[in-house]
């Protein structure tokens, strides 16, 4: 059996007064010394409370130092971590308690409310005002037992979103965890000296396992941010000398209309990266009339995230792809049946590597139905193109079978977004008698600028094939997302579906 060695650890032995991770609402900062001593504190309540190895320890918390203290702490003892997502309503985290059925709650205490509301056998309340009064600095009254646990132990489960029914959790091994990092260290040259403002959640996988653990596994910088708001980062991008930041198309998009971002400098970056949803062009645009560096990425949280690889020269250049597969993992373009289609071909992307996740917990079924094999069928429709680099085209599940034409949503999407008064925009197949699904857009315009239906129908008219061209469109204020910040198109579908009435 291989046992997964104790990184952190090491790192504050090689490095102890080098600085981890920052606070940047209390502008705490703690060493990589100061983050292994805590995380064996952590360790420490976590055997108080009962918890022993495989047991499933739920954290309900904001990006908050007291996150990286446990999922440490569990990945020792050889516990599962289970962040949740705080934006969930009670009844939601209700279902993915009893489905992980943890030992122990660890709850922020701007959460308590919600915390009370959830059964558990043992709830632990953590990050006070003060986060270091609960965990001592001293490491001489704790002799830590050494920590061998198996690379193939889970470490955490992250809930998916449940967007096409109930969540599923996702088993991330120590090996899926360590794999991507590595992948993603290697293929991005990620090193010491990188500093990442850490903005999206940390129950998402994009909170933890795009950036967090890969620059820290590095040795790098970790500055924690609780949310996001525009100008506010901006502050902190510049503030702590930056060089990465991860954020989802929508982020990007409310970042882009934002003063401060027009005025600031950002020397210091290396790559702005947008992933969790195809990004559009005007935010490339926008990055690029700065001259700053902008790349797009694609994951997804049963396969790392990281996948794929592309410098910010060739994403100017060729806005939209994500590149090319990174060093320690394959990708496949298939067909229905399996089969590899041709170059530039649209099919379902399918990924193979150490990095892929373990199981779907205590799904078999599903767990079954995500592989070929080896490779996991993403979902995801993509292409590749002539250089061999990737484009991914949208969820397969989105794509628009109208008339007997495959239409993709990202395809008109990309389109409208040009139109000089769109602000978002959304398309979506409706079902419809005649034609199977119809094209429908969803439109919001900026505060200010008129645009109307037949103006996008014209606009739509000129650049794209007539069966791409949406048969309805809808002018709204603003799109319903998902709590990781996704546009939630099901939800679109539903509320602009036809009555039976008509």
């Amino acid at each position: 059996m291989k046992w997964d060695v104790d990184w952190l650890e090491a790192r504050s032995r090689l490095f102890p007064e080098k600085t981890g991770v920052v606070d940047s609402e209390s502008e705490q900062e703690w060493t990589y010394r100061d983050l292994y001593v805590r995380s064996l504190y952590a360790e420490e309540k976590l055997k108080n409370a009962g918890v022993q190895n495989g047991d499933r320890i739920a954290f309900l918390g904001p990006n908050h130092i007291s996150s990286i203290d446990y999922m440490f702490a569990a990945k020792r003892m050889g516990a599962v971590f289970v962040p949740l997502n705080w934006r969930l309503a009670e009844e939601e985290l209700a279902y993915i308690i009893s489905d992980c059925s943890p030992r122990v709650l660890i709850y922020h205490e701007k959460f308590c409310d919600k915390a009370s509301l959830l059964h558990c056998p043992v709830k632990i309340s953590s990050g006070g005002a003060d986060p270091d009064t609960e965990l001592e600095s001293d490491v001489g009254s704790i002799r830590p037992e050494a920590a061998f646990v198996s690379m193939d132990a889970p470490w955490m489960i992250i809930y998916t979103g449940g967007t096409t029914g109930k969540p599923k959790g996702v088993v991330l091994t120590n090996r899926c965890v360590y794999t991507n990092a590595v992948n993603t260290i290697i293929s991005w040259e990620i090193s010491s000296d990188d500093v990442t403002l850490s903005v999206m959640p940390m129950f998402h996988t994009g909170g933890i396992n795009a950036l967090t653990l890969p620059v820290l596994f590095a040795g790098g910088k970790v500055v924690l941010a609780s949310g996001f708001e525009p100008d506010r980062s901006v502050e902190l991008l510049r503030k702590y000398g930056c060089t990465l930041v991860l954020l989802v198309p929508t982020m990007y998009h409310d970042l882009i209309q934002s003063e401060a971002f027009r005025q600031a400098l950002f020397p210091e970056m290396k790559a702005f990266l947008s992933g969790g949803a195809p990004c559009p062009l005007p935010v490339y645009q926008a990055f690029t009339k700065k001259g700053l560096p902008f790349k797009e990425g694609y994951g997804l949280t049963e396969a790392g995230p990281n996948n794929f690889f592309i410098t910010t020269e060739r994403a100017r250049l060729k806005p939209g792809t994500v590149g090319k597969p990174m060093v320690y993992n394959s990708v496949r373009i298939v067909d229905d049946q399996f089969r590899t289609v041709s170059q530039g071909e649209a099919g379902e992307l399918a990924v193979y590597g150490e990095h892929v996740f373990s199981n779907y917990w205590k799904n078999e079924k599903e767990t079954a139905g995500a592989f070929k094999g080896s490779w996991l069928l993403t979902g995801d429709m993509a292409r590749q193109d002539k250089d061999g680099d990737y484009y991914i085209l949208g969820r397969k599940k989105d794509m628009v079978i109208t008339g007997g034409e495959n239409v993709y949503p990202q395809e008109v999407e990309q389109v409208i977004n040009e139109h000089p008064a769109v602000k978002d925009i959304a398309v979506v197949g409706i079902p419809d008698e005649r034609w199977g699904e119809i094209v429908t857009a969803i439109v919001v315009p900026y505060d200010g600028k008129m645009v109307t239906i037949h103006d996008i129908e014209e606009y739509c008219a000129k650049r794209l094939a007539r069966y791409k061209v949406p048969k309805r469109v809808y002018i709204t204020d603003r799109l319903p997302v998902t709590p990781v910040g996704k546009i939630d198109k099901k939800q679109l579908v539903s509320a602009y579906a036809p009555t039976e009435s008509g």
